[in-house]
């Protein structure tokens, strides 16, 4: 079930969207890799917590390693990992540095197959979280993920 909380979008900046409401998911949790391990563990499998934690750890140092080597890797029904670069622009390409142009490099994932927008917008149930801070019925816009607005 995934829930989510209503925002009023208090940027004025666009106005055909200003003081509109809209919803933003609820994260209730974050679970990490030895919880994840924990969880598959009781999915009717032979492997046992530790060696499923082994794994995932081998499989997420092997994805950085072909990260940094520039492939991407795709993990069927999850997502594609890719690297970004963030730069800045250079009148010529004489001018372009890798240390005055080149702003970061960040992790990229695109959802795919099973898990992609298209396929969760089919299968996914949602409810409103009903716990909103400070008692509100209403809460401000900050925090959390969200779609555009217009898109659910």
């Amino acid at each position: 079930m995934i829930r989510y909380k209503k925002y009023q979008n208090k940027n004025e900046k666009n106005v055909t969207t200003f003081n509109k409401w809209y919803a933003r998911a609820v994260c209730e949790e974050t679970v990490d890799i030895a919880a994840l391990a924990e969880h598959m563990s009781t999915h009717n499998t032979p492997f046992s917590t530790g060696a499923i934690h082994g794994m995932l750890k081998d499989m997420v140092n092997c994805i950085k390693e072909l990260l940094m080597d520039g492939k991407n890797v795709k993990i069927d029904d999850l997502g594609i990992f890719s690297v970004g670069i963030r730069s800045k622009g250079a009148v010529t390409p004489e001018d372009f540095s890798t240390q005055g142009n080149i702003i970061g490099v960040r992790l990229r994932a695109r959802a795919t197959g099973n898990l992609s927008s298209a396929s969760l917008k089919l299968t996914a149930k949602l409810r409103e979280y009903t716990e909103y801070s400070n008692g509100e019925v209403t809460p401000g816009g900050s925090g959390g993920d969200s779609e555009s607005p217009d898109e659910i």
